[in-house]
């Protein structure tokens, strides 16, 4: 089975942007540099590229500058969607009317993430900057390897492996550091940042990754829309 892809909406402001590099003052409208979006509004993307499954990352919310979510309520009510809004408590997990909700370690409490999977699928995402785990929760600021080990505890839908400063850079993925994390694991992994083309979806299948976040290799051209539409 090929692995999956999860086309990526970064958006601030009500607009999709292209992120790079986890630089989010930097962020520019996706339109400026995509070769398939004219427009930026987050429907209008969604609209041409029409992708089997989305993830979404609300900046206003992880950036402490207001929110997305009924934006991102109305995505979720016509494509299957997962959504990083920032989520840090009970209350605002419940706003999310239909995305499944990930609970990032940059926002939320180890806590957090044992309660919200105890009444509903949750996904975790594991914040990283070269390798170091973004956290708020001390329990949480371990390495990468060890956070793993947490969360196989807690009965999660998925975990994401997100490497901020390979974000936007297509610059290829680590299959070491990959086939370990996938050893150590035991939910299934989607993989966010670096990922450049084709080769890399079928070498993140055979380390034992089940899919990945992609945004800017399906803007650029690399990887084809038939393989976010299947």
């Amino acid at each position: 089975m090929r692995v999956r892809c999860i086309f990526v909406l970064d958006i601030f402001n009500g607009e999709v942007v292209h992120a790079q590099r986890g630089e989010r003052e930097r962020y520019r409208p996706i339109h400026l540099s995509s070769k398939l979006a004219s427009s930026s509004l987050p429907l209008a993307v969604l609209e041409s590229i029409a992708p089997q499954e989305v993830y979404v990352a609300d900046l206003n919310s992880l950036r402490g500058l207001g929110e997305n979510l009924s934006l991102i309520n109305e995505i979720s009510s016509k494509w299957p969607t997962m959504a990083d809004a920032g989520l840090s408590n009970m209350d605002v997990i419940r706003r999310l009317e239909g995305a499944v909700p990930v609970l990032g370690t940059e926002t939320a409490s180890l806590d957090l993430m044992e309660r919200a999977a105890s009444s509903m699928p949750v996904v975790a995402s594991v914040d990283m900057l070269g390798r170091s785990v973004i956290a708020r929760d001390p329990a949480l600021k371990l390495p990468p390897e060890e956070v793993i080990r947490r969360l196989n505890d807690i009965p999660l839908r998925e975990v994401i492996l997100l490497e901020l400063d390979r974000v936007g850079t297509s610059i290829g993925i680590d299959p070491d550091f990959l086939r370990k994390m996938a050893r150590l694991s035991s939910h299934p992994l989607l993989l966010g940042g670096g990922v450049k083309d084709p080769h890399d979806l079928a070498l993140l299948e055979s380390l034992g990754i089940g899919g990945a976040l992609v945004a800017t290799a399906v803007h650029n051209g690399s990887i084809p829309l038939e393989m976010i539409r299947d």
